[in-house]
């Protein structure tokens, strides 16, 4: 009887060992322990898919082998500092980490650590989600993001196409009369002339550069490029976007702008945050086109840690109906477009963590629609060289 009693202990720690087991090496995520020293313990099925490693080749090593090299360096530091404080940075939290497969390639995976107290000591348990499938959705999101947000551009570019030809025609005109001048005046080779020379050659180089400075202001806007925030100006990028529709517009419209003095810089990227203002300002111009008096006005200011574009006109304002579609893609109330400018601008200014928010108005006012962009910190200015 008691040699049964002694045995029931051995033989119930054999089945819970073998269920352990088989849940760890049915489960999806890989699974880590590792003891006080860092040393690996117990590696299941889904790891050895992960690393490339087997149970034999790892057993009793120190977990850095599955680490990048930064990681590897730091980690024998991390754990000192936890056993002799307390202190936790990534037990109980989980992160988002590096890991490294056997042969060499880097992968990004998702950690959690948990801890347990055993009679051999206190022993780590990671859990291991690889996130490649997950990164490679998000980019693929991205990707196709980026791809509206060019086609946006791009639409918007072929719809002022006729009218940036005609501006472009004016001071065109103008260096060759300018130049027509000159020539005249060269001809008569005297004092006079010289001066005149001067003068009028003066304005030919300033037409000149009108034209270029268009040219390159358009051909910037519809280019397509990786984003590349930085500390901005946002008065000066505003104050070109303003420039740049004005001479797109199929409708005259009176755009007033107001730029607050001493505004922090923001962290944003410029072509984006331009779209943002192209697409304000045509959609007011479109909503004032039949009135003789419509004026947009656009300002820029700070609201606590965010700086500011408000673009505001003095239109009927938006119809209560309008507001449940107004950023969902492919929804406009335009006989023309294809709806898309609302939604990627207010994306755009979402993924540079502030937002676009709208003020109906209406019984008199028109609609307000400001952009919220987050102010550059000292830390990314000084990275800048600012």
């Amino acid at each position: 009887m008691d040699d049964r009693i002694k045995a029931a202990p051995a033989a119930d720690k054999t089945v819970s060992e073998a269920r352990l087991m088989s849940v760890l090496n049915t489960a999806v995520d890989g699974i880590i322990v590792i003891d006080e020293q860092a040393r690996i313990l117990l590696y299941n099925q889904a790891c050895e898919k992960l690393f490339g490693y087997t149970p034999e080749e790892v057993a009793g090593q120190n977990v850095k082998m599955i680490m990048p090299r930064d990681y590897a360096q730091a980690h024998d530091g991390y754990m000192h500092n936890y056993m002799t404080t307390g202190h936790r940075k990534i037990i109980g939290i989980g992160r988002e980490v590096r890991a490294r497969h056997k042969n060499g390639t880097e992968f990004p995976v998702e950690l959690s650590v948990g801890e347990a107290s055993t009679p051999d000591g206190r022993q780590f348990i990671g859990l291991l989600r690889d996130l490649r499938s997950r990164k490679e959705a998000e980019q693929r999101v991205n990707d196709l993001q980026s791809e509206l947000v060019h086609l946006a551009r791009v639409s918007a570019m072929d719809e002022m196409g006729a009218a940036l030809a005609h501006e472009l025609n004016q001071p065109l005109t103008a260096i060759m009369l300018y130049l027509q001048a000159v020539s005249r005046s060269l001809d008569k080779r005297n004092d006079a002339a010289n001066e005149t020379f001067k003068s009028v050659l003066a304005k030919a180089v300033h037409e000149a550069e009108r034209a270029g400075n268009i040219i390159s202001r358009m051909r910037q806007f519809v280019e397509k490029r990786e984003p590349n925030r930085r500390p901005v100006d946002l008065n000066h990028v505003v104050g070109e976007a303003v420039e740049l529709t004005l001479v797109g517009l199929r409708h005259r419209v009176n755009v007033k702008s107001t730029f607050a003095p001493g505004l922090p810089k923001a962290f944003a990227e410029p072509v984006q945050i331009q779209q943002i203002v192209v697409n304000l300002l045509r959609n007011a111009s479109e909503v004032l086109k039949d009135r003789e008096d419509g004026l947009v006005t656009v300002s820029t200011g700070q609201d606590g840690s965010f700086v500011t574009i408000t673009v505001e006109d003095n239109g009927p304002g938006i119809p209560p109906a309008a507001m449940p579609t107004l950023f969902k893609a492919f929804s406009t109330t335009k006989t023309t477009g294809m709806g898309l400018g609302l939604s990627i601008s207010r994306s755009i200014a979402q993924n540079h963590s502030g937002d676009l928010i709208v003020d109906p108005g209406g019984h008199g006012r028109g609609a307000r629609f400001t952009v919220q962009l987050p102010a550059a910190s000292r830390e990314e200015e000084a990275e800048a060289g600012l």
